[in-house]
């Protein structure tokens, strides 16, 4: 039952802080194709890890130094539209898993690329 609300919770969190940075956050750094993978409350739900994916790579820490920023904004604007007891501390962290994904998927196409190209030489 409690990993239920911790998920439950985890959704919440990550819905409205979405809609709070992309809505109420007035920080240039703050900018480009952005997206809250996940959110990790810990079991007491005082803290909650906040991955941040970028579309753009080099903007990433940028933004991820100006959520920091404004965790203590972010955390009150939070708690504002939760039902709990306590809001949790909000801690951001970067989430390269899209963009290393990317990555592979352009390795992989210009690996079989060239292999499909070699292959259809070797038939003639």
């Amino acid at each position: 039952m409690a990993q239920y609300r911790q998920n439950r919770i985890a959704e919440e969190i990550k819905k409205n802080l979405d809609r709070i940075i992309r809505e109420e956050l007035r920080d240039p750094r703050v900018c480009g194709t952005f997206s809250i993978t996940r959110v990790e409350p810990t079991r007491d739900l005082r803290i909650a890890k906040v991955y941040i994916s970028v579309l753009e790579e080099e903007g990433l820490e940028d933004m991820i130094k100006a959520l920091k920023g404004a965790s203590g904004l972010l955390r009150h604007a939070l708690g504002a539209r939760l039902s709990v007891r306590h809001t949790p501390e909000l801690i951001f962290l970067p989430d390269r898993n899209i963009a290393y994904g990317m990555h592979i998927a352009d390795v992989l196409r210009q690996v079989l690329g060239d292999g499909g190209q070699d292959s259809n030489h070797e038939d003639h």
